[in-house]
């Protein structure tokens, strides 16, 4: 079969199940078993597809109708300017999660001689903190995660990007095994509520980590926590930058407000115009 007939069948297949992105999927899907790149076929529609390809790309085409991501299936996603490792240990990570790194980097203008120290929180696959590290040469990150599956996928995916050096990673839960002081801290952490939970897409409620996803009847209990916890570990003037859910915003502001011990609060908008970020200053201990 010529490749734009495996992927007009997959795409109308897709579709009838309902998959936001059928054309795109079935393309990635291809690619994948082919060992190419999506434009390498797509220049050649008519380009035959071998038989063992073909039934290996009917295998992966049976995961994604039953509603397995893709990321999950190909074993990587893209993120920032790199290719990440990811499994069902770790959350996919998404384009709003640039808005983050973004944020941050605006914050990193010390001169190009200074160490500048920064922790990000339930790092997951590492993404955040290597696009950082790859941002900033002279940043030192440590990045924690409760899951030992989730920081064997990040140590892997630091190891091949060769960012290692910039990294420490280390097991617990939020702040516990972290004893010391940052410019930066940083967090994508769990915001889904228990309400929302039960509504979420079965490709996200089915295989990604709960644990990556909920946060209680609210959606609130990660934020208390960290808002609560991180000046203990900023320097003074130092930032918090924290990822938020679309409709988060105003509940996430309270509770740094009712902290009293932020300033210069602020919100981010991502690409699309919803409130993706909230920073914050650590206000100077008198």
């Amino acid at each position: 079969m010529p490749v734009r007939d495996i992927i007009n069948e997959a795409a109308r297949n897709f579709a009838m199940a309902g998959i936001a992105s059928p054309r795109l999927d079935a393309e990635i899907l291809l690619a994948f078993c082919l060992d190419c790149e999506r434009l390498d076929f797509l220049k050649n529609p008519s380009l035959p597809v071998a038989e063992n390809a073909l039934a290996s790309f009917q295998k992966l085409a049976e995961r994604r109708l039953k509603g397995e991501p893709v990321a999950y299936i190909t074993g990587r996603k893209e993120f920032w300017s790199f290719v990440l490792d990811v499994n069902n240990s770790v959350l996919i990570p998404r384009p709003d999660t640039e808005v983050l790194v973004e944020e941050a980097l605006i914050l990193c203008k010390k001169p190009d001689t200074v160490e500048i120290k920064i922790l990000d929180i339930g790092t997951g696959s590492g993404a955040i903190a290597l696009a950082l590290a790859s941002e900033i040469p002279l940043a030192r990150l440590t990045a924690t995660d409760i899951s030992a599956a989730a920081l064997a996928t990040a140590r892997k995916n630091a190891d091949t990007l060769k960012l290692n050096s910039q990294i420490i990673f280390l097991q617990g839960d939020l702040f516990e095994p972290v004893d010391d002081f940052f410019d930066i801290i940083v967090s994508n952490p769990p915001y889904i509520g228990e309400d929302e939970y039960e509504k979420l897409p079965v490709g996200v409620k089915n295989y990604e980590p709960p644990e990556a996803l909920q946060a209680g009847a609210d959606g609130l209990d990660f934020y208390r926590k960290i808002v609560a916890e991180a000046p203990g570990h900023l320097n003074n003037n130092g930032w918090l930058l924290l990822e938020i859910g679309s409709t988060q915003d105003a509940p996430v502001i309270d509770i740094f407000n009712a902290s009293g011990q932020y300033s210069d609060i602020s919100v981010r908008k991502d690409y699309a115009g919803l409130p993706r970020v909230i920073k914050a200053r650590r206000k100077i201990n008198g």
